[in-house]
């Protein structure tokens, strides 16, 4: 069985990824933290990771690991960069190495959310927080670095860990009301399917930059409210502004206003499509029971 080696495999994504790709490849899991079955590794540490790459010889590097704590990378810039950045460039020089394929999730922060209609893979990336530049720092090593490469954008991603939906979900037991924004504009994203479009494109040589999100749009005030409904709550869903949002909590970093991408690329180069994400966020409610 081929092999294939899996950054972050705790997180959201990574355990999505597990489970679409583990009866077809070997996966060698991977975290920054020793746990039984799972390989230790820092990704910030080139060494380290050419180590691995070349006990292991996979076909491809899925790098699931990323900082994404967005607040708090504003005054944790080096972490940031060396986790978002200089990790994918340890990663693309491994994969190069070995012949193997990498797979770099990335974000929606790389644009800086100021557009009037959905951004596709040929818009020009303008980020305006500390995790969007490392993010985006991290695409262009990887561009660099890596000969035969997959970046994924996705956003408002939710899953199999701490996320948004759990958040609200968990404010509802105990709240009869929450304030949600209601002027940022994207699409919620599970990582069962972002995980199933990592493994369609795995196989075939169609590189290059993706954007990879559920169909449709929405605002979180309108999402939350959807998620209450899916799951029998009756909390009430205060819309409020981004402004009045930061007014009361001045340590959130800007984020992107609207954040609506588009699937370009894999409507022209594919017949791969992402469900709508009203038919995604359904399913993974249903799922949590």
């Amino acid at each position: 069985m081929e092999k294939i080696i899996v950054t972050g495999c705790n997180g959201q994504l990574g355990r999505a990824i597990n489970k679409e790709l583990a009866s077809k490849y070997e996966l060698v899991n991977t975290d920054v933290f020793q746990q039984e079955g799972i390989t230790p590794l820092d990704i910030t540490n080139v060494d380290q990771v050419l180590k691995l790459a070349r006990e292991v010889k996979p076909v491809a590097i899925v790098n699931c690991a990323a900082y994404t704590a967005v607040d708090k990378q504003e005054s944790d810039v080096d972490l940031s960069y060396k986790i978002n950045a200089i990790g994918p460039r340890n990663l693309a020089i491994a994969a190069t190495e070995t012949g193997a394929k990498l797979v770099h999730v990335s974000t929606d922060y790389v644009f800086e959310g100021n557009g009037t209609k959905p951004y596709i893979e040929f818009d020009k990336p303008n980020p305006v927080s500390v995790y969007g530049k490392t993010k985006l720092a991290g695409e262009e090593f990887v561009k660099q670095f890596a000969k035969d490469f997959f970046i994924l954008r996705t956003a408002w991603l939710y899953g199999d860990g701490k996320n948004f939906v759990k958040t609200m979900l968990a404010l509802s037991e105990n709240h009869d009301e929450v304030s949600v924004v209601n002027d940022q504009l994207g699409t919620p994203t599970s990582t069962y399917e972002l995980a199933k479009a990592i493994g369609y494109l795995l196989p075939t040589e169609n590189y290059g930059i993706f954007h990879g999100t559920c169909e449709g749009s929405t605002n979180w005030a309108d999402f939350t409210e959807e998620i209450f409904r899916l799951a029998g709550k009756s909390t009430k869903v205060n819309h409020v502004t981004t402004k009045e949002y930061q007014e009361k909590n001045p340590q959130s970093a800007p984020r992107p206003a609207y954040s609506i991408l588009e699937n370009y690329m894999l409507k022209l180069t594919s017949d791969f499509m992402f469900a709508d994400w009203h038919d995604a966020i359904e399913r993974y409610i249903r799922e949590l029971g």
